[in-house]
């Protein structure tokens, strides 16, 4: 029986191995250059305007009766609407607040430390704060920080794991802040943290629309 034998149709080149390495190299290698040269560069644009220390906030007054007041109320929008019933929930600018004093440790740092909220854009959907929010060195193992001292706007917003917020908006007093800075920012939102902490994610998931009036920010669930 006659055997099958394979016949090269052109001469072998050993170059077309040698010249997909060297490609392969030259990609690795630009992304990492790129990769370094975006580091840097960011690196350079957060310098621009953050300082070398916190700014500091006065403290948030939560008297006993005034907390046990907003848990009450935070309790009651919760079973209402666990119960399938309609509930509304107005939290003003002094109640977000209260609520930094009331936000368990979510492994970030306090909030209570990075914000203080002052006002309501209803227009634009923000709660607008002073902020105060540390952000690492290029050289990130030394543990040094660098503070984002000024202003941001929060949008409140809704998404699959209910009620959240991001910033969406900066201002620092004298100096210019990145659009594509900001935007980056936005991918992480606040309450992120709180998404996987107990009964707090239930409760997050139970508010299905979002108001913002100058007065407040009025969460609601639906029957």
């Amino acid at each position: 029986m006659a055997r099958v034998e394979k016949v090269p149709t052109s001469d072998f080149n050993p170059f077309y191995g040698c010249f997909i390495m060297i490609m392969a190299v030259l990609v690795f290698g630009g992304i990492i250059g790129w990769s370094a040269w975006s580091l840097f560069s960011q690196d350079k644009a957060i310098a621009l305007f953050a300082e070398d220390q916190p700014r500091k906030f006065e403290p948030v007054e939560l008297k006993p009766e005034e907390r046990a007041a907003l848990i009450r109320r935070l309790e009651e929008f919760a079973s209402s609407a666990k119960g399938g019933r309609k509930a509304q929930l107005k939290l003003s600018v002094e109640d977000l607040n209260r609520l930094l004093v009331l936000a368990p440790d979510s492994g970030y740092g306090s909030y209570l430390d990075m914000v203080r909220f002052e006002r309501i854009d209803a227009a634009r959907s923000q709660v607008l704060g002073r902020v105060s929010l540390p952000m690492n060195h290029i050289k990130f193992w030394e543990d040094k920080k660098r503070y984002l001292n000024g202003e941001a706007g929060f949008l409140v917003f809704l998404h699959d794991k209910g009620v959240d917020m991001k910033v969406v908006d900066v201002k620092v007093p004298g100096k210019e802040v990145a659009a594509g800075f900001i935007d980056g920012m936005g991918l992480w939102t606040w309450l992120s943290p709180y998404q996987k902490m107990e009964p707090i994610a239930q409760h997050l998931l139970l508010v299905k629309k979002v108001t913002l009036t100058p007065e407040a920010v009025v969460l609601e669930s639906q029957p």
